[in-house]
């Protein structure tokens, strides 16, 4: 397995995190290895006064924005004060590298942007009139304030970005990072993905359009990729974020590298705006093995998109079969969402993290809540346990996709 000779490789020297397993990196990372379901009913009156079906959620970990000053906080949207707080763990993490602001750029996507923002602030003009509107109000709902507010923290000037393709923006967000150090835009990028959309109202249509699990009444085994009697999606909330940097950037100074960034692919299904589409999903995931150049052989774990559907789950896994000519037996997959939720836009970049960890640790993190594996999974499962990863060069796949048919894989190997 090697690099492609037209392209010097990517490293991963830096990640943060808050999600609902974790407050940090490490918090997230032992959490997920002990196989940590985060489901539960939501301690508001929701239910009650909004008449929701479904109220239970995965939340962010207590105490997560801890750090977060809190003059600062109150300029930011949830899903910007997620972000920013794992952007300074990311950087820190990597040593904050010494790097000309012209040549460091930032890729933060999101789903839905600052929706806490926007129905608050609506109610407040509806409410109480358009005097008493946030002045801060269109800098904190933008879609592009988490990558805006990095920037600026940052002093990054090769450029700000934010892909907004649904559940697959996160890994997005990756992928056109890896861009931006291949195409000679920057040294650095900082890349990831943030949502914070429990809320009655997304609830409530997720609800309605049967995509979320209605196990109300055990809330914390609702999300179980690949059981047979798995029924949706649990929503959880949280921001991830990666350091990617020129393989040469990092080895002048030295840093260290949790795995590379060796390839992306992106395809669009053109299908059906929340069914998937196995072509789509083949044609991501064929493009990223290639732009790595690595073989099939070669792949160990897939962090799986994996949402706990009863269409989508044993979908994605043929997809990824029929894309590597069913070289698949030594692959040990995992969807992580059975732990944290279902980050939307946030979940690909969560993903890629967890794959860079399990690239660098050489241990798949479990799938749990699988009573009952659905006969139908074609690949192996890390069933409720993690499942050690083999030694050598080794290839992780990390897949993405959203509603409006976006796909993305992105791939992950050894240091």
């Amino acid at each position: 397995m090697s690099a492609s000779p037209s392209r010097a490789r990517i490293a991963v020297t830096g990640l943060g995190t808050v999600n609902p397993l974790g407050g940090d990196v490490a918090s997230t990372w032992q959490a997920a290895l002990a196989g940590t379901s985060t489901a539960r009913t939501l301690d508001n009156d929701w239910k009650d006064v909004y008449g929701l079906s479904v109220d239970f959620a995965c939340q962010l970990a207590p105490g997560a924005l801890d750090e977060l000053p809190r003059p600062q906080a109150k300029k930011l949207d949830p899903s910007g004060q997620y972000s920013m707080v794992a952007a300074r763990e990311a950087w820190a993490d990597a040593g904050a590298p010494e790097v000309e602001p012209s040549r460091l750029g930032v890729v933060v996507g999101t789903g839905i942007g600052g929706i806490w923002t926007t129905l608050d602030q609506w109610d407040a003009v509806r409410e109480r009139g358009a005097r008493r509107v946030n002045p801060f109000t269109v800098p904190m709902l933008m879609a592009n304030s988490s990558s805006a507010q990095i920037s600026m923290e940052l002093g990054a000037r090769a450029g700000a970005h934010t892909p907004v393709s649904a559940c697959a923006s996160g890994a997005e967000a990756v992928s056109v990072g890896m861009s931006m150090i291949r195409d000679g835009r920057a040294d650095v990028v900082v890349v990831g993905g943030t949502e914070a959309c429990i809320h009655p109202m997304t609830l409530a249509a997720f609800a309605n359009i049967r995509a979320l699990s209605s196990r109300v009444d055990d809330p914390a085994t609702a999300s179980r990729p690949y059981d047979v009697e798995r029924d949706g999606f649990v929503l959880g909330e949280g921001a991830a974020i990666l350091v990617l940097e020129s393989e040469a950037h990092a080895a002048a100074r030295g840093a260290r590298v949790y795995a590379y960034a060796g390839g992306r692919g992106m395809a669009s299904d053109a299908h059906h705006i929340s069914a998937p589409s196995a072509e789509g999903q083949a044609s991501a995931v064929r493009e990223a093995v290639a732009d790595a150049d690595v073989e099939p052989k070669d792949i160990v774990h897939l962090n799986a998109h994996g949402t706990s559907t009863p269409l989508g789950d044993i979908g994605e896994l043929e997809a990824v079969r029929t894309a590597l000519d069913h070289t698949t037996d030594q692959i040990v997959v995992t969807s992580t969402k059975s732990m944290t939720g279902h980050l939307m836009g946030g979940a690909g970049a969560l993903e890629s993290l967890f794959s860079a960890l399990a690239v660098h640790h050489r241990v798949a993190p479990p799938t749990i809540n699988i009573e009952t594996l659905d006969p139908q999974t074609p690949m192996q499962i890390a069933q409720n346990s993690p499942v050690d990863l083999p030694a050598g060069d080794i290839a992780a796949l990390n897949n993405a996709f959203g509603f409006g048919g976006h796909d993305v894989t992105v791939v992950f190997t050894s240091a």
